[in-house]
């Protein structure tokens, strides 16, 4: 990164893709655990998947290892490593 605006549009960016990642994991949870979950009339047991009802499998175990993966991608892909430190333009020419 050689001006401080090209960092600054890249933090923008990145921290655009960071917000959308956990509203896109909050989605996934309020979807999957109210989407899924039985009736409040229904008295019958759930099905069970591995031990666990659907909603719970969904929201609690599936959903955070997909968006730890998505966010490891995303920390691969997407964001640059920029030093942190302003460089000091030199003027002996």
């Amino acid at each position: 990164m050689k001006t401080l605006a090209a960092r600054y549009r890249q933090a923008h960016r990145e921290a655009k893709w960071a917000i959308g990642l956990a509203l896109a994991y909050f989605a996934w949870w309020y979807i999957s655990a109210y989407a899924f979950a039985p009736a409040g009339a229904d008295n019958a047991m759930p099905s069970l998947y591995w031990g666990f009802p659907l909603w719970f499998l969904l929201a609690c175990i599936v959903g955070p290892v997909v968006f730890t993966v998505l966010c490891g991608l995303m920390v691969k892909y997407l964001y640059r490593d920029m030093p942190l430190d302003i460089e000091q333009e030199s003027h002996n020419e």
